[in-house]
């Protein structure tokens, strides 16, 4: 079984879950999923990324995760965080996932369909613990014996490039649930960055620098390690607003406006790519400069984003010394480092790295998503500005989004 508990998620799913169940509990959608690695067929001994092979397994493991509830210690710990309230901790305590919401078929290509439809309060948690399955489905069915000691070595090259001289105030969070090579990995790996990064909660660490390490967005091991949990909104959130919201044209509004009705200025970090940073400097005006703490990055050139943030927050009137930019678009160690010697003193800094971390063992990694395409029987889409992360199943829709966003570069 490799889920063993709702806990083993991101953080934002549940964020965006009390959202769900205070102001749209009746909000009905449907999710995809898509492999963007490029098809392979397996040859005899190889791996290929063919996952046909592998959909019963990861059916009976989705049946494994729908047998799950959250335990008295999980819903505990989920009420000791300052923005989940009470009702919604209460309504987790009587959650269960409905495999019934859920479909995984083989395709004649050698691909996997898997599609999720239902109640957005009760299918938002498929997404990630699903994507965790898919993969370690995979990899241990194709590298039945893991180089570990390659994985152990890559990472120890990553923790001594964050451990150079002038790089102390460089922190970095782990984002990589969704894609791992394993929970077992995963979790070696933060321990091992616990240790010789140092974390928030232990500044006298033996690596002599203090919290290199700010936390991860998996809230089980943020609670069984004593780390930091991180995280605020996703892609999928601002979509469903789309056909939430009273107007296409200001749906984006719509969603931040929402959120701060939720949260009251509390988990204030706006993600910038569903439309493109064009369309969200447009509608992240001097109120929402001044309201949310910063922006997160997930699409596009990052150098290019960060300079046109500090730029509309100055030209907003707002210091953007104050605010906090995210990224979180693939990144490296190496890259990472680039845009903190880039960006340091001129704004607040924040570093997720997700599959680089958490899947680096010399093995090509699957890059899998799965995206919400409906809500409430309207198509929805996200338009970043890394065309190839685009996901939707209606064409003309698209074609409309472009129009209304006013968005010519998006392919």
């Amino acid at each position: 079984m490799i889920i063993t508990s709702l806990l083993d998620t991101d953080l934002y799913k549940f964020t965006m879950m009390q959202v769900v169940l205070h102001q749209f509990p009746g909000a009905q959608v449907e999710y995809k999923f898509k492999c963007r690695n490029a098809h392979a067929t397996p040859m005899a001994g190889g791996s290929g990324f063919d996952l046909a092979p592998f959909a019963t397994e990861i059916r009976e493991e989705i049946r494994s995760l729908c047998s799950l509830h959250f335990q008295d210690a999980e819903l505990a710990y989920l009420r000791s965080m300052r923005f989940i309230k009470s009702d919604f901790v209460d309504f987790l305590g009587l959650f269960r996932l409905n495999e019934k919401y859920i479909t995984v078929t083989a395709l004649s290509s050698g691909e996997i369909d898997i599609t999720i439809r239902g109640p957005w309060l009760h299918t938002i948690l498929f997404e990630i613990p699903v994507l965790a399955i898919v993969n370690e489905v995979y990899f241990r069915n194709t590298q039945k014996l893991p180089d570990l000691v390659e994985g152990r070595k890559r990472l120890d090259t990553k923790i001594g490039q964050l451990r150079s001289a002038g790089l102390s105030d460089l922190k970095i969070a782990d984002y990589g649930t969704r894609r791992r090579f394993s929970k077992a990995w995963h979790e070696e790996v933060l321990r091992v960055l616990s240790v010789r990064l140092g974390t928030a909660q232990s500044p006298g660490n033996m690596a002599g620098v203090a919290g290199q390490l700010a936390g991860t967005s998996n809230v089980l091991f943020a609670m069984k390690l004593g780390l930091t949990h991180l995280g605020t909104m996703a892609h999928e959130y601002l979509q469903a607003c789309q056909a939430l919201g009273p107007r296409l044209r200001d749906s984006q509004i719509y969603g931040f406006e929402s959120w701060a009705k939720e949260y009251r200025g509390d988990l204030g970090i706006a993600l910038s790519d569903v439309y493109g940073i064009d369309a969200f400097l447009r509608d992240y005006d001097m109120y929402f400069c001044k309201l949310f703490d910063g922006a997160r990055h997930d699409s596009g050139d990052p150098f290019s984003w960060g300079e046109r943030m500090i730029e509309h927050y100055t030209r907003n009137r707002v210091d953007p010394r104050t605010k906090t930019l995210i990224f979180s678009d693939g990144l490296t160690v190496p890259r990472t480092i680039e845009l903190y010697q880039q960006f340091r003193g001129r704004c607040q800094l924040a570093f997720g790295i997700g599959t680089n971390l958490t899947n680096d063992l010399g093995y090509e990694p699957l890059q899998i998503v799965i995206k919400m395409v409906r809500c409430n029987g309207q198509p929805v889409a996200k338009l970043s500005d890394t065309p190839s992360k685009n996901m939707c199943d209606d064409e003309k829709y698209l074609a409309y989004l472009r129009q209304v966003f006013e968005i010519t570069t998006n392919a």
